[in-house]
């Protein structure tokens, strides 16, 4: 599949994860990240994406240990939470 669709299918995966807050932490950090991605960091969120959201926002917020496959930039970047919206 081509790299516009496959990223159109993640876009629609991240933002329809079944909570709204799911939605906001995932779907805002793909709006957010991935225009920057190869590759390998698409994969990489792809197999993401088949974790449990609990897990992922566990994770995100530094609840839980992540598991080793999922350490480094894609991950250290969910967690800076700055790109989702705060309303004020």
């Amino acid at each position: 599949m081509d790299r516009e669709t496959r990223l159109k299918r993640l876009r629609y995966r991240a933002w329809h994860r079944g909570t709204k807050e799911a939605d906001l932490l995932i779907g805002g950090f793909f709006d957010a990240a991935h225009m920057g991605w190869g590759d390998a960091e698409i994969a990489l969120f792809e197999q993401l994406l088949e974790e449990q959201d609990v897990d992922i926002m566990a994770w995100a917020i530094g609840t839980a240990p992540p598991p080793a496959r999922y350490r480094g930039p894609i991950l250290e970047a969910l967690k800076a939470l700055n790109y989702v919206p705060v309303a004020e």
